[in-house]
């Protein structure tokens, strides 16, 4: 049986390019998967990771233990706080802290409450609320605030945080 050149030249190349699509498909679906796993953080326990910082932040912060507090800041960190210029950096926060320290009743407790978080898993933003109950467990002042978190060295800390009260003391 003859066999016409052109005919083999065909097969080779319908064959080749069966290997070739086959090879590459796994490969391209892999990929596709991967770029969509990681474009879909699990942002429930991003949550719950966030809410046990602000709850340590909740209990530093009614302690009044600033080193605490300082530890879940970034050295580069920026603190908008309510009724204070910006504060960049530790040192700066460090003192607007106090000072909200200070002026705030013995014998108050401080909760924070993570509502929503969103970001790509390396950066999220934070919204929450913040309650301050007095010793017989009043509430005597609500706030709201916005938290923006990196991981760093595998855990979260705070790079920017923006926090105000819903109404000043009459």
């Amino acid at each position: 049986m003859k066999t016409n050149p052109f005919t083999l030249l065909l097969a080779v190349v319908a064959l080749t390019s069966v290997c070739v699509t086959g090879c590459n498909a796994p490969a391209q679906k892999e990929e596709a998967a991967t770029e969509q796993a990681a474009a879909k953080p699990d942002m429930a326990a991003i949550k719950t990771e966030i809410q046990a910082i602000e709850t340590e932040w909740a209990s530093a912060t009614t302690a009044k233990d600033i080193d605490k507090i300082m530890a879940l800041y970034a050295d580069d960190a920026i603190e908008m706080a309510d009724d204070e210029p910006m504060s960049v950096g530790k040192d700066a926060i460090r003192q607007v802290l106090l000072k909200s320290m200070k002026a705030r009743k013995a014998g108050t407790t401080v909760y924070y409450e993570t509502m929503d978080v969103y970001g790509d898993g390396n950066v999220v933003t934070e919204v929450g609320k913040t309650t301050v109950k007095d010793a017989a467990g009043n509430v005597v002042s609500t706030g709201k605030y916005m938290g923006i978190f990196e991981k760093r060295d595998g855990k979260f800390i705070c790079i920017r945080d923006i926090n105000n009260e819903d109404q000043k003391d009459k």
